[in-house]
C-alpha cells in the first residue's frame, strides 16, 4: 500500500527517501511517485528529505513493482528488502507530562502514596519520580529520562496508558556511515631523518617501513596494532613525513584461505576455455540472456565465472556474484578480493545495519564494481551491470521464507532482462526447472563434464544398513565399512568429512510405557533432545549451557525430563541422532582424532564458520561433522573420504521436492571428496538404497534422475509443467483458523477458476506452527497469468470477508509446501 504526503518547501526524488509522519510515529519511507493531485482527504505533509538524488533507480523500481505484484506482497516491504539502510534513522522519542499527570503528582504530594493502592510501594514511587522529573522541564528525550529516573520501558508506557504523559516520535536522520582513518607515507623515501635532518628512532623508522611495504598507506587502527605508543604515529605526521585522511570505513574481507589466484585463460582447460567464450560473447552482446553453467563437482566452474568477472571489470562494466548461504560468503569474498581487490564489496543479512549501509554506499558511489552475497545482493545498486552469477543456483535459501517471499535467482534474471545483462546460473545438480528450461532452449546450456586436471569424480559405496543391521545384530551409526575407511585415511594423515543433515543428539524423546512423544508447546513437532552447544537463539536469550529440549522452528526449550508428564514412569527413551550424538560417537571411536562439528548450533557468528574452515584448510583437523552447511562450495583438497549418514531422512518428508533435495544434497556432499591429488570414496548408508535419488547420486548421474524425476512431476502437475502456490490461513485460535479456511474453501467452490487447479482445505503438514493453528490449499496452473488473477481474487475475497491479513500467508513458486 502507498500513502500520500503533502511536499512542503522540499523536493523529494522518485527511489529517494522521505521521513514522514505515519499515526503517532516518523518512519522513513521511500518515494515511488510525484504529482499534483490532491487526495479525498487532507494530506499530512513529509518531515524532511533524506535523499537528493534516487537511491533506487528505474529498473530497480520495476523490480520492486513486480515482486509486490508476482508475489502478492506490499511494495513497502519490497522497498524495505532492497534498502538495508534502517541505520542511517535515528529511533528516539520525547516526552511530557500531560495535565492528568499533574493532577495525579499533586494529589500525591497532597495526600502522600495512596493506601489504597495494590502496586508495590517501589513502583509507585518511582512513577512519580518520572512525574516529578519531567514537571520540572518542557520534555525529555527517553534516554535522558530513564537514565535519571531509572524507569523501564514498560513503566513508561504504563504512564502513557493512563495518560499522564504524553510521548512524542523525534526520530531523524543521521549519517550512520562509518569512517576510518588511513596514514599515507608523505614521503617515500625517507631514510633514517626527515626533511630538516632530524633523526629518527627505530619505532618511526619501523612504521615508515611498514607504511611503505604496505603501499604507502594503512589504516590507523592497523598502526595501532603494531605500535603501542600512539606519540610515534603523531610524531610523523607533525614532521610532515606522514598524512592522516579520513575516509569511509571499507569492510575487511575474511582471511579465508583460497586456492584461487588471478584466473588467465592458459589456466583453464579445453571445456572451461569454450564455457567461458560463450559467456565472453554473451557479455559483449550487450543484450539479455541467461545460461546454465552446468558442471560435476570439481570442474572449475568458479574458475569460469571468476574469469568472465574479470573481464567485465576490464571493460570498466560491473557483476554480481549470488551465493545462497551466508556462510558461504566469507570464501567467495575471498576468492574474489584476490582477484579484485577493493573493487569488492558484500551484502548479506550476517552484517549489522552499519556494516551494511557502508557497503551499500560504496557500491552506489561506483567505488565497487564487483558485488558478492546472499539473495539480497541482487538489488545491489551497481553500475553499468554486465553479469550477474547466482552459484548453486538450484539451492532453496534463495527463496526468502517471509514477505515479500521472493526467489533471489528468479529476480536475477528479471533484473538482467531490464539491464541487458548476462546472466549465468550455476551448479552441479541444477533445478529440474532450470534444467528443463536449458533443455527446452530457453536458457543456453554449458557443460563441464569432467573435473579440472582429469581428476576422477569419487568412487561411492552405498550401505544398506537393513543388512547391516541383519549382519551384526546391534543399531549403529556408523557401518562397518564407513568405520574402516575412516580408521585408514586417518592412518594415512587424510581428511574425512561426515554429513548428517539433522542437528542436536537425540531427534525424539518418547515414554516406552504409554508412547507419549515430548512435544513443542508451540508447534506439532517433537523436541530435539541437545546435549551441550547451545543455538545462536539461545545464546541471544542468555540460557545456561547443559542439556535440553530444543525445538527448531520456534525456539522454545524445555529441560530433559525424567519421567513422563503423562503417566509418570521412569522409562525416558532416546530415539534417533543428531550431528552432536555423531561427533561425540567419532570422538569415542577415534579417541586420537582432531574432530570439528559445523551446523546452527556451533555457528555462533559469521566467523565461526570461517574459523573451522580455516582449520579443515590448514590440517587442523582430521575430521568434520556437520549438517548440509558442509555439503557445498567448498574445495578442500585433504578431504579424500565422506561419509554420509542417514542419506534418506529427507525421502519421508510429504513434499514434492524430497527426492530432489535428497540427490543434490547427496550430490554435493559427495563432491567434496577427492578434490585434490588422491582420487576420493563417499560411503552412503541408506535404509532405502533402492530408491532413485540414491542411486543416480551414487553414480552423479543428474541426467538420470532427470529424467525420471520429470516423469513423476508431469503425472502429478508439478513444476516445472505447472505454476504452484501454496496458501495458507492460521490462527493462534484452532476456530479462527478453521473459519478462515472455511472463507477461501467457500470462496474456491463457487468462483470459476478456469485453468487452475485447488486442493484443499486441509491441515498443513506442520499442523501447528509458532502457536498458529495452520490450514492450506495448493493452487496449481500451467498459466502463471491465470494463477495469479486467481489469487488476487482469493485475496480480496479474504479481506472483504475480514480475513486479516497477517493470518493468510500466500507463497507462489514455494520451495516447500510445509
Amino acid at each position: 500500500m502507498t500513502f500520500t504526503y503533502r511536499v512542503n518547501g522540499q523536493t523529494p526524488v522518485v527511489g529517494g527517501r522521505v521521513l514522514v509522519p505515519f499515526r503517532t510515529s516518523r518512519l522513513a519511507g521511500v518515494v515511488t511517485a510525484l504529482h499534483d493531485e490532491p487526495p479525498s482527504m487532507e494530506a499530512k505533509t513529509l518531515h524532511s528529505v533524506l535523499d537528493a538524488v534516487p537511491l533506487i533507480d528505474a529498473p530497480l523500481m520495476q523490480i520492486a513493482e513486480w515482486i509486490a505484484s508476482y508475489y502478492l506482497a506490499p511494495i513497502g516491504e519490497v522497498l524495505r528488502s532492497m534498502l538495508p539502510l534502517q541505520a542511517e534513522v535515528r529511533r528516539d522519542w520525547s516526552y511530557r507530562i500531560s495535565e492528568a499527570g499533574q493532577k495525579a503528582l499533586f494529589d500525591s504530594a497532597v495526600s502522600g502514596n495512596s493506601a489504597r493502592s495494590r502496586k508495590p510501594v517501589e513502583e509507585q514511587m518511582l512513577e512519580y519520580r518520572v512525574l516529578d522529573f519531567l514537571s520540572q522541564v518542557d520534555e525529555a528525550r527517553e534516554h535522558s529520562l530513564r537514565h535519571a529516573t531509572g524507569a523501564t520501558r514498560d513503566l513508561l508506557r504504563a504512564l502513557q496508558q493512563k495518560r499522564w504523559i504524553v510521548r512524542e516520535d523525534i526520530s531523524s536522520a543521521r549519517n550512520a556511515e562509518r569512517t576510518e582513518k588511513i596514514a599515507h607515507l608523505v614521503h617515500p623515501e625517507t631514510g633514517t631523518g626527515d626533511s630538516a635532518g632530524r633523526k629518527l628512532n627505530a619505532n618511526q623508522q619501523e612504521m615508515l617501513s611498514l607504511l611503505e611495504s604496505n603501499g604507502g598507506s594503512l589504516s590507523v587502527g592497523a598502526l595501532r596494532e603494531h605500535f603501542a605508543s600512539r606519540s610515534t604515529l603523531d610524531t610523523l605526521v607533525r614532521r610532515g613525513l606522514v598524512r592522516i585522511e579520513e575516509k569511509p570505513f571499507a569492510f575487511r574481507v575474511g582471511k579465508m584461505r583460497s586456492s584461487t589466484a588471478h584466473i588467465a585463460r592458459d589456466q583453464l582447460n579445453t571445456s572451461q576455455r569454450a564455457a567461458l567464450d560463450a559467456i565472453d560473447a554473451g557479455v559483449a552482446a550487450r543484450k539479455f540472456s541467461v545460461t546454465l553453467l552446468h558442471g560435476v563437482t570439481g570442474s572449475g566452474k568458479t574458475a569460469v565465472y571468476l574469469a568472465a568477472m574479470q573481464e567485465v571489470l576490464a571493460q570498466g562494466r560491473s557483476a554480481i556474484l549470488m551465493v545462497p548461504e551466508i556462510g558461504l560468503t566469507p570464501a567467495a569474498a575471498a576468492n574474489l578480493y584476490r582477484v579484485f581487490g577493493d573493487q569488492v564489496a558484500i551484502l548479506h543479512s550476517g552484517l549489522t545495519n552499519a556494516e551494511r549501509a557502508s557497503q551499500w554506499h560504496r557500491i552506489h558511489r561506483g567505488e565497487c564494481r564487483i558485488v558478492v552475497g546472499t539473495r539480497s545482493a541482487v538489488f545491489a545498486p551497481v553500475h553499468d551491470l554486465a553479469l550477474i552469477v547466482v552459484d548453486e543456483e538450484h539451492d532453496s535459501s534463495y527463496k526468502q521464507e517471509e514477505s515479500p517471499r521472493y526467489n533471489g535467482r528468479d529476480v536475477a534474471i528479471l533484473r538482467g532482462k531490464l539491464t541487458q545483462a548476462a546472466v549465468v546460473l550455476a551448479s552441479a545438480t541444477p533445478a529440474l526447472e532450470t534444467y528443463h528450461n536449458a533443455r527446452e532452449g530457453k536458457y543456453k546450456l554449458l557443460e563441464l563434464r569432467e573435473r579440472v586436471q582429469q581428476r576422477p569424480l569419487p568412487e561411492v559405496e552405498i550401505i544398506d544398513m537393513r543388512l547391516e543391521f541383519q549382519n551384526t545384530g546391534e543399531e549403529k551409526f556408523f557401518s562397518r565399512t564407513l568405520t574402516q575407511e575412516i580408521r585408514e585415511r586417518l592412518d594415512h594423515h587424510e581428511q574425512v568429512i561426515v554429513l548428517l543433515n539433522r542437528r542436536g543428539y537425540s531427534s525424539v524423546v518418547l515414554c516406552r510405557s504409554c508412547g507419549e512423544t515430548l512435544q513443542c508447546v508451540n508447534c506439532a513437532v517433537a523436541l530435539t533432545h541437545h546435549k551441550g552447544a547451545l543455538s545462536p537463539a539461545a545464546l541471544a536469550r542468555r540460557v545456561p549451557a547443559g542439556q535440553r529440549m530444543e525445538c527448531h522452528y520456534c525456539g522454545h526449550r524445555a529441560s530433559v525430563p525424567r519421567v513422563c508428564s503423562k503417566c509418570g514412569s521412569d522409562h525416558i527413551y532416546f530415539l534417533g541422532a543428531g550431528s552432536e550424538k555423531i561427533e561425540e560417537g567419532l570422538q569415542q571411536s577415534f579417541p586420537d582424532a582432531r574432530i570439528g562439528r559445523l551446523d546452527r548450533d556451533t555457528v555462533r557468528s559469521r566467523h565461526d564458520f570461517e574459523r573451522v574452515l580455516n582449520q579443515l584448510h590448514a590440517g587442523e583437523l582430521d575430521l568434520l561433522v556437520g549438517t548440509q552447511m558442509i555439503a557445498k562450495g567448498h574445495d578442500i583438497h585433504g578431504v579424500t573420504l565422506v561419509g554420509v549418514v542417514g542419506a534418506d531422512f529427507a525421502l519421508g518428508l510429504p513434499d514434492f521436492r524430497a527426492a530432489e533435495r535428497t540427490f543434490q544434497l547427496l550430490a554435493q556432499v559427495a563432491g567434496r571428496a577427492g578434490r585434490g591429488e588422491i582420487p576420493g570414496k563417499v560411503v552412503l548408508q541408506t535404509y532405502s538404497p533402492e530408491h532413485y535419488a540414491i542411486r543416480y547420486a551414487a553414480l552423479h548421474d543428474y541426467l538420470g534422475f532427470y529424467e525420471q524425476e520429470l516423469r513423476y512431476r508431469r503425472w502429478m502437475h508439478y513444476p516445472p509443467f505447472t505454476s504452484v502456490a501454496n496458501v495458507l490461513l492460521r490462527s493462534d485460535r484452532l476456530e479462527l483458523a478453521m473459519r478462515y479456511a472455511g472463507i477461501v474453501g467457500k470462496w474456491v467452490e463457487r468462483t470459476r477458476l478456469e485453468g487452475v487447479r485447488v486442493m484443499g482445505p486441509a491441515v498443513a503438514p506442520l499442523a501447528r506452527l509458532k502457536n498458529d493453528y495452520r490450514y492450506h490449499f495448493i493452487l496449481k496452473s500451467e498459466s502463471r497469468e491465470k494463477l495469479n488473477s486467481a489469487l488476487r481474487g482469493l485475496l480480496a475475497n479474504a479481506v472483504a470477508e475480514e480475513v486479516p491479513r497477517s493470518n493468510l500467508i500466500i507463497d507462489v513458486d514455494p520451495q516447500s509446501l510445509m
